[in-house]
């Protein structure tokens, strides 16, 4: 299958989970919503664990995307790391999913696949990709605090102490999940942000 028609599948998947909690999803109304038959979407995605594995990926794939283009928007730190931040809490308002995965709350509408990796007999690349591992809110920690380091530490940027850069790092990443669960009120996130490294940051 095209990727653009595993897109449209997965596009549809998570239009009908918008609607519907994930145990009232039909798989042949996910494949009548893409225009295939049913028996594609089995092929491309094996089962119902395997559609919702596959959305959960490409879902956590769009944010860390984002997160990326956060982190290249800006030069100075404080507005790459404030970008990082409300990107963070902007998408999870909006998408249950990247909510979910942040946070690890999983409520009953949504899928819940298990993180650990599932035994995989796809020959789709994709789907192989999607059956391994699914990030837990540790690793979203880690994956965004690691990339933000190198983005602030890269060529043509001052060079702060690492350690401080890590931890400065790691701290955005947990004033944006703070932000998740509670929205900040007036002066918002660019507010937290500078409030908490005003000092640390000279970069």
């Amino acid at each position: 299958m095209m990727p653009a028609a595993r897109e449209s599948l997965l596009d549809a998947a998570y239009t009908a989970l918008a609607r519907r909690p994930w145990s009232a999803v039909r798989m042949v109304d996910v494949a009548a919503a893409a225009g295939v038959s049913r028996q594609t979407l089995y092929n491309e995605f094996g089962s119902k664990e395997g559609l919702a594995r596959a959305l959960v990926r490409r879902e956590a794939d769009g944010f860390l995307a984002g997160i990326e283009r956060a982190l290249a928007t800006h030069t100075d730190a404080h507005e790459r790391l404030t970008a990082t931040v409300e990107w963070t809490a902007s998408t999870a308002r909006q998408n249950a999913l990247v909510r979910a995965m942040l946070t690890g709350c999983w409520n009953e509408r949504l899928p819940s696949p298990t993180l650990k990796a599932v035994p995989s007999s796809s020959a789709v690349p994709a789907q192989r990709r999607a059956d391994g591992p699914l990030p837990s809110p540790g690793d979203f920690v880690a994956i965004v605090r690691d990339r933000a380091v190198a983005a602030l530490s890269g060529p043509g940027t001052a060079r702060p102490d690492t350690a401080e850069l890590v931890r400065s790092c790691e701290l955005a990443v947990r004033i944006a999940l703070s932000c998740v669960s509670a929205p900040p009120g007036e002066g918002g996130v660019a507010d937290l942000v500078r409030g908490a490294f005003h000092r640390q940051l000279t970069v």
